[in-house]
């Protein structure tokens, strides 16, 4: 053989052995594999794969001391992301709830419960003097005559009536107020 050929220069070592040595190491595997595992590129590669497996192995260790570790801080952030998760919504009902509480305090809801109140106070003096008047009135289609009043039912109605008047009158003004633009609200 040849010992000018690519094979000996990239595996000098080849070179010391004969033709047949040469075609034996073909011929049976056994052989190839002694001769090979001899070869220093093939010890070098050998040499890196064990290092790379023991320092894969110290790795995998590592990872395996840490798994117990890894799982409870897995664990302890989907409870945090959980929790984090109800507060959110919770905050939400809660605007939710705020802007409700707040809707009932906002001048134009306030304003229509002031028109509201102040029809219903009117309604009620209205039906107080109708109360009134109906029973002390002649029952003319009856013909019954009123029944006697003394002076304190009278003197109680025109207080109770005049009470009630002068509430509704204040709400008229302040409607009236408010309606012109004479009623400031605060921001805060």
């Amino acid at each position: 053989m040849d010992h000018q050929s690519p094979l000996f220069a990239e595996f000098p070592e080849l070179s010391s052995y004969s033709r047949e040595d040469l075609e034996d190491m073909l011929n049976d595997p056994n052989y190839f594999q002694a001769v090979f595992h001899t070869l220093p590129q093939v010890k070098e590669l050998l040499r890196g794969q064990t290092e790379l497996g023991a320092a894969n192995e110290e790795l995998a260790k590592t990872n395996m001391g840490m798994q117990e570790k890894l799982f409870q801080l897995r664990s302890e952030t989907k409870e945090a992301f959980d929790e984090a998760k109800a507060l959110e919504a919770r905050q939400r009902a809660l605007e939710k709830e705020q802007r409700e509480v707040f809707q009932k305090f906002s001048p134009q809801f306030l304003l229509m419960r002031l028109r509201h109140a102040t029809t219903a106070q009117d309604e009620a003096s209205e039906a107080l003097a109708t109360s009134f008047i109906q029973a002390y009135a002649p029952q003319s289609n009856l013909g019954q005559p009123a029944p006697e009043t003394n002076g304190k039912d009278v003197d109680d109605f025109i207080k109770e009536f005049k009470e009630s008047r002068k509430i509704y009158h204040k709400r008229v003004i302040w409607g009236d107020r408010w309606g012109s633009g004479k009623v400031e609200w605060p921001n805060d």
